[in-house]
């Protein structure tokens, strides 16, 4: 299967499915599973099977399997580039107040046009 092309629904059950073999790799239950990421055996079952599983489930889940540092290649620090950060600062740059407004608080008329 595909991840890129697979529905949301087929990437979860494929994730369950490797949770699965992740817990029988290595020889735990899934009573004894459950109990050690403070999941109920239920909820274990049901992430197991694809049945959207919350983050915090597969963050528990990841932790007990020795598997949590591999969030970190799903969710690497994006690269800035450096047009991105001169864009950025033309952005946020202050642009000078209208001619209305700076007239206004100096008790001279405002202009009109």
């Amino acid at each position: 299967m595909s991840l890129t092309t697979a529905t949301d629904g087929e990437v979860i059950a494929w994730m369950g499915e490797r949770l699965r073999a992740l817990r029988k790799s290595q020889e735990l239950t899934s009573t004894e599973a459950a109990a050690a990421a403070g999941l109920s055996r239920r909820t274990l079952h049901r992430t197991e099977h694809g049945e959207n599983p919350t983050l915090g489930t597969l963050v528990r889940l990841l932790r007990l399997y020795g598997r949590l540092d591999s969030l970190e290649a799903l969710l690497d620090e994006p690269e800035v580039s450096p047009m991105s950060l001169v864009e950025a600062s033309r952005r946020h740059r202050r642009r000078p107040a209208p001619a209305r407004a700076r007239n206004e608080g100096s008790g001279e008329a405002p202009e009109r046009g």
